[in-house]
């Protein structure tokens, strides 16, 4: 394969999103985009067509020249960060097994008033742990996982404690909350299409009784690995040190209120007791709206 010719090495890599990782129909056009960009930026800066030798000899100086490009065409630090997740993935499939791929920080979101995690940072975070797993069908747990998180507004321990029971997938999953309270919680169709996939590649059967998350060994699987894979991918990306899994149930409720959800709904879908918990996220909105403001006029607090 050290022959490949660029569109091959594209091709093969588009395959293995769609086929191999089952990723949606954005994601493999998203990151068969940026995996065409940089081997166009290759052939422009060295004057050859790249091969699979090329790429894996690409330094951490030359990522650093490609994004100061894609820079230079306007993106910005969410569409970088999210460039740079997929870079890592094309790599680590192009170098196979045991590859090492150039190590870099992804550029820095600037610290403010506390926000929700936007959408672009929420898919760049789950895409990049999901990536980064040492074996597909724990990349698509993972995935599945966060979007639960994100796309549902589950806790992480509610994810985690869902079982067989929960099959097959409709429109809604019955969720177990805190103080053993059951609420229905709508289930969105790439939720639902992830939690499948993940399914599909897991060699665990779900079983009614048993977790339908498992860990690599089978086993129930441990928060604290999937607040350690974001803390690694926040690392990797740049995100804000709150960028943690229960920031992303904060931001989808954050999201739904800023699209006109009352709060009597977002607290049913939340599974708050009170009420009172529910309306933190008016003054989140409101001060997530204000820095919007500040930073669209900046004039604005003079």
């Amino acid at each position: 394969m050290s022959d490949e010719t660029p569109a091959a090495m594209a091709e093969r890599w588009r395959a293995h999103l769609a086929q191999g990782r089952r990723r949606s129909l954005h994601t493999v056009r998203a990151y068969l985009a940026t995996a065409e960009r940089l081997l166009a930026w290759m052939e422009e800066m060295d004057g050859l067509a790249p091969d699979r030798a090329a790429v894996m000899a690409l330094t951490t100086g030359d990522l650093r020249n490609y994004l100061a490009a894609r820079r230079a065409d306007g993106i910005g630090n969410s569409s970088a960060a999210r460039e740079l997740s997929a870079l890592r993935g094309f790599l680590r499939f192009t170098g196979g097994e045991g590859a090492t791929i150039p190590q870099m920080r992804g550029p820095r979101v600037k610290p403010g008033v506390p926000r929700p995690i936007s959408p672009d940072e929420a898919v760049a975070l789950a895409q990049d742990i999901a990536e980064s797993a040492r074996d597909g069908w724990i990349g698509a747990r993972d995935w599945a996982v966060l979007l639960l998180l994100y796309g549902a507004g589950l806790r992480i321990s509610e994810a985690l404690g869902l079982t067989g029971e929960a099959l097959p997938l409709g429109e809604t999953i019955r969720v177990l909350g805190k103080r053993g309270k059951t609420r229905v919680v709508p289930l969105l169709p790439q939720v639902r299409e992830a939690i499948e996939g993940y399914l599909a590649l897991c060699p665990y059967p779900a079983m009614k009784g048993e977790p339908l998350f498992r860990g690599a060994r089978g086993g129930p699987l441990s928060p604290a690995l999937i607040r350690r894979a974001v803390q690694g991918a926040r690392g990797r990306l740049g995100l804000h040190d709150r960028t943690t899994p229960h920031a992303l149930r904060h931001s989808f409720a954050t999201h739904l209120l800023g699209r006109g959800a009352d709060l009597r709904s977002l607290q049913e879908l939340l599974g708050h007791a009170s009420l009172s918990s529910t309306q933190i996220y008016t003054r989140v909105d409101a001060a997530h709206l204000l820095d919007v403001y500040r930073n669209a006029h900046p004039r604005a607090g003079s």
